[in-house]
């Protein structure tokens, strides 16, 4: 509700929220359960191309087709998931980069279907229908916002939820010590895969929210480097925590567009960021803000403590 406040773009707001999804799909997988993946792009991907498709050739509404980004990404998820985790550490990461790759170079390779290089182009903007009567409309930036705003607070509650779960603790205690979590008589395959198939269904209505919004589903939203930007926002605002990713979602967001504004080469400025965040704020942007908490908690309980020797003194 406040962000319209700070950004004069509706747009840049939208694609803030969007990817504020991906980071906490990715951030599930990287903070809960310690998973880096770097298939993350394709979900995002083929919920574009889906989507686009589904708008473009079926006309359907604006539900169906976020319903089919959603169901597409966690397909996709449980073909990519079922491979990758049974290898660990960086076999893990090679893994799903190897399928981040074949997936851009299938959809390269079929014109007929995702447009090759030039993408899919002049995807419509549906307005929200229920029962066929036009409840919303979506057509200017802002009010566009305004229901990526709504879908956004959906799914965080959701996601939020699943983290609190018996499940979102599994998934912690499997990421501290998986030995230990099989041991116990967890079955962590079935756990690792569970929690690829979530990540994966939201990063796919993500890619679908942005498709909407930019009226293209491009062969770049398949590439790696997507997979590579989500992860970026997710460890520039803190693993384990889903308003950290928000939080690394808005920082990202933000400071790309100020900086591509300043110098045409701002991604050399987003990497010394970059590395900066990595050498000085492990725990990234909410790390920072929570020992900065803590900090200020620690002065407001030492003053009036400070207070009391002081009169103590005086009456002396």
């Amino acid at each position: 509700m406040a962000l319209p406040l700070a950004l004069s773009s509706g747009s840049l707001a939208t694609e803030l929220l969007i990817y504020a999804m991906a980071a906490m799909a990715c951030n599930l997988l990287l903070g809960y359960t310690g998973l880096m993946s770097f298939g993350q792009g394709i979900f995002f991907g083929l919920g574009s191309y889906a989507s686009g498709l589904l708008l473009l050739h079926l006309k359907v509404s604006m539900a169906l087709a976020l319903l089919g980004a959603t169901g597409i990404g966690a397909l996709a998820a449980v073909f990519v998931g079922w491979f990758a985790i049974r290898q660990r550490g960086v076999y893990f990461v090679m893994l799903t980069l190897a399928f981040a790759q074949m997936f851009y170079f299938l959809a390269y390779s079929m014109p007929d279907i995702t447009g090759g290089d030039n993408g899919l182009l002049d995807i419509a903007r549906p307005n929200v229908q229920f029962f066929g009567q036009e409840m919303f409309n979506t057509g200017s930036p802002w009010r566009y916002y305004a229901f990526v705003g709504v879908v956004f607070l959906a799914v965080f509650v959701v996601m939020q939820c699943v983290a609190e779960s018996k499940f979102g603790r599994t998934l912690l205690s499997i990421r501290d010590n998986e030995a230990r979590a099989s041991a116990v008589g967890y079955n962590v395959k079935s756990f690792k895969l569970l929690a690829f198939v979530i990540s994966g269904a939201v990063t796919g209505l993500a890619g679908g929210l942005h498709a909407m919004l930019t009226g293209i589903a491009p062969l770049s939203s398949i590439e790696y480097h997507v997979s590579e930007t989500i992860l970026l926002m997710t460890i520039i605002g803190g693993t384990g925590n889903l308003f950290a990713s928000v939080i690394g979602a808005a920082a990202y967001v933000v400071t790309a567009d100020w900086l591509a504004s300043v110098w045409p080469r701002w991604m050399l400025l987003l990497g010394l960021l970059l590395i900066a965040v990595t050498l000085y704020m492990q725990k990234g942007l909410w790390g920072v803000l929570e020992r900065a908490a803590l900090a200020l908690r620690s002065r407001r309980a030492a003053a009036p403590a400070a207070a009391v020797e002081a009169g103590q003194g005086e009456q002396a």
